[in-house]
């Protein structure tokens, strides 16, 4: 069965590669050029990080991921969002995959603290193929 692919951004701390690269399936980091410059060729899920900039008038988003979402191809493609936080942030935990969700109209998948548990890339893991079994089902999309 096709595996719906995730693209991710990770600073380097590396937490949010750490966490994508333990979900056994197709992932692409958005830090790097030429994925950040692609377009997708099917339906894929979003992984972001929330930032606390100490700024509220500031963005949580990382620019690499609004750079990849200015393309209409790639938003129209986009099925769910997944987020990385850190507590810590307070208000700001899971900020820019709520954003994002809010702003495209597609559900937070999945929430996790900073690179994950185990637990978390498990039950990660089991709602991806579930979402890949809906996707097949579904069969192929006009946009």
């Amino acid at each position: 069965m096709h595996q719906t692919p995730i693209y991710y951004y990770s600073s380097a701390s590396g937490l949010v590669r750490t966490f994508a690269e333990r979900l056994a399936r197709p992932v692409y980091n958005l830090a790097e050029r030429e994925h950040r410059l692609s377009e997708v060729d099917g339906a894929w899920v979003l992984l972001t990080p929330s930032y606390k900039t100490g700024n509220v008038d500031n963005d949580t988003i990382p620019e690499a991921i609004r750079r990849f979402l200015r393309s209409p191809h790639n938003r129209r493609h986009l099925v769910g969002i997944m987020g990385s936080g850190n507590r810590n942030f307070g208000a700001y935990y899971q900020r820019a995959a709520h954003e994002i969700a809010a702003a495209s109209g597609r559900p937070v998948l999945f929430e996790f603290e900073l690179s994950g548990e185990s637990w978390d890339v498990t039950e990660c893991r089991r709602i991806m193929a579930e979402l890949d079994e809906a996707l097949a089902a579904r069969g192929p999309v006009a946009v």
